[in-house]
């Protein structure tokens, strides 16, 4: 990836999925090889974590209290495993939990993403990252995608922005911070509805599910 500094990739996996009634994570998905036309064999954590391989020099999956389900997953995919003690605080605890791991490891720009939702396209990334390079030459410090009108995932974001939002404070969220350095930020139109697309409820998988797995005309 050139043009781009140590990129990681961060998914953010510990949420308890309550609305679900099972793990998001472990939710069956298609595998983007088939165009959806085949039963699932991957899980969205799986899927999510190929996604991000070749745009990443390593993917952290931050998991909570499901860390021990997930572990086996994360590291067959090659991906690192960061488990945030307390995911009752919220996503931007874990997103704290993830970009401290990041820099941990000697990196200074991640691309993050939700486990809740299935992976955007290889070109949508590829996009992405271009436009990420492209960004941090005009001092830009942060890409999101945007679909009809709408923020979504996953973002790239440089060294100043992952400061940023290691030295929010707990109670902050992820949009606060991007609030106040909307001027910091490149928001970039696609034409991936995955970027904006959360399953929440068994009636949103399946009704994702089903339009993947239905054929093309």
């Amino acid at each position: 990836m050139s043009g781009t500094p140590s990129l990681c990739g961060v998914i953010l996996a510990a949420g308890e999925s309550t609305r679900m009634g099972r793990d998001k994570a472990l939710l069956p998905w298609p595998p983007a090889s088939t165009g959806g036309s085949a039963p699932a064999t991957q899980t969205f954590l799986a899927a999510a974590i190929q996604s991000l391989m070749p745009f990443s020099d390593m993917v952290i999956v931050v998991a909570g209290k499901n860390a021990l389900n997930l572990a086996p997953l994360v590291y067959a995919n090659g991906a690192q495993l960061a488990e945030n003690p307390a995911p009752e605080r919220g996503q931007f605890s874990s997103l704290q939990v993830g970009l401290h791991e990041v820099m941990n490891h000697g990196r200074d720009a991640a691309m993050v993403t939700l486990v809740d939702r299935p992976p955007v396209s290889a070109v949508t990334l590829q996009t992405l990252a271009e436009a990420f390079a492209a960004a941090l030459s005009r001092r830009q410090w942060a890409v999101v995608p945007e679909y009809e009108g709408k923020h979504g995932h996953p973002i790239l974001i440089g060294r100043e922005m992952v400061e940023a939002f290691l030295r929010a404070p707990a109670t902050a969220t992820a949009r606060d911070i991007e609030h106040l350095n909307q001027q910091h930020i490149a928001y970039l139109p696609v034409t991936d509805p995955f970027v904006t697309m959360n399953v929440d409820t068994p009636e949103e998988y399946s009704a994702l599910f089903a339009s993947v797995l239905s054929p093309r005309k």
